[in-house]
């Protein structure tokens, strides 16, 4: 198997995971949202250090401890990926898996946005329309919910920043996740800890509940590293294209699985995003190719081929 037909399947792999993730937590009832939360953050603590002890590889933390910018940049990217989970598990187990399957359709909008206020990036006439038609959705689903649909656009924004984050620091994803984990572990400990002297911590009760618990580590982990797989063997525009099956598996469970209700206005509201989308994603595959036509024809012509 060729190295870009592997990353299509490592992508697939991450982005089927990522889709039907609903599921899954949906099976770690009757703990809570925080609960859940903590138990993945130290699960994948336990399970990314198994898997960088089996490469070898855990040499790179004396490193890193001599770039402290770098430990307080990986301090943000550990509290905005923590927001995007805890509010991502907020929103499956409070029955609003359609509104938590937006905030993924229209993260690739506000890593647009991002970039024209943060990195003072230009953007080409498609751009801005793509985004305007984002907002104008937002507008029509603040309508349709009677408020403005916040978790959607907290679990936008806060993986857009993570992701930047994610970008400038560079860090591979095992060692990343690793680090990240490693730096919310006391608090999801001291909470977990305290959890249990309340007596209210439902890990325990029942070893195919606690089984599921200790998974989620796992369940975290392995999607990461396939991402990190096919990031390394694809070029951006395929897996450009990819993204968008983890939202779309997330609005079927969403509808086809937990009955959650699809009025016409919020289906007019997703409609627009997904027009936004195909404008977005056809305009950034015209300008990929355009910029490598434009780098082949100003490539220098070797001497023997004149």
């Amino acid at each position: 198997m060729n190295q870009t037909r592997l990353g299509y399947l490592y992508g697939f792999g991450a982005y089927l995971l990522w889709g039907f993730f609903p599921i899954y937590l949906k099976l770690l009832r009757p703990a809570g949202p925080v609960e859940i939360l903590a138990h993945r953050i130290v699960w994948s603590v336990v399970f990314v250090a198994l898997v960088l002890a089996a490469m070898r590889n855990i040499g790179f933390l004396r490193a890193l401890a001599r770039r402290p910018r770098a430990l307080a940049a990986i301090a943000a990217a550990a509290v905005l990926i923590a927001v995007n989970w805890g509010t991502y598990i907020y929103g499956v187990n409070s029955d609003r898996v359609v509104e938590t399957a937006l905030g993924y359709f229209i993260n690739p909008l506000v890593v647009v946005l991002i970039g024209v206020f943060v990195l003072r990036e230009r953007l080409r006439p498609a751009q801005w329309a793509a985004l305007g038609m984002g907002g104008l959705a937002v507008a029509v689903l603040t309508v349709d919910y009677g408020r403005l649909p916040w978790l959607a656009l907290t679990l936008a924004f806060s993986f857009a920043g993570y992701g930047l984050v994610k970008k400038r620091l560079g860090l591979p994803a095992a060692e990343g996740l690793f680090v990240e984990s490693a730096v919310l572990a006391l608090p999801a400990l001291a909470y977990l800890g305290w959890l249990g002297r309340q007596g209210e911590a439902t890990f325990g009760h029942g070893s195919g509940h606690t089984l599921l618990l200790v998974l989620a580590g796992a369940a975290t982990a392995i999607p990461l590293l396939l991402f990190a797989g096919a990031a390394n063997r694809l070029p951006l525009t395929g897996l450009g294209m990819l993204q968008y099956l983890a939202p779309i598996l997330q609005l079927g469970c969403g509808v086809l699985v937990f009955h959650e209700p699809m009025p016409p206005a919020r289906l007019a509201g997703f409609a627009l995003v997904w027009v936004a989308l195909v404008v977005f994603t056809v305009d950034a595959v015209r300008h990929t190719r355009r910029t490598r036509a434009e780098a082949r024809a100003a490539a220098p012509v070797p001497a023997g081929a004149r």
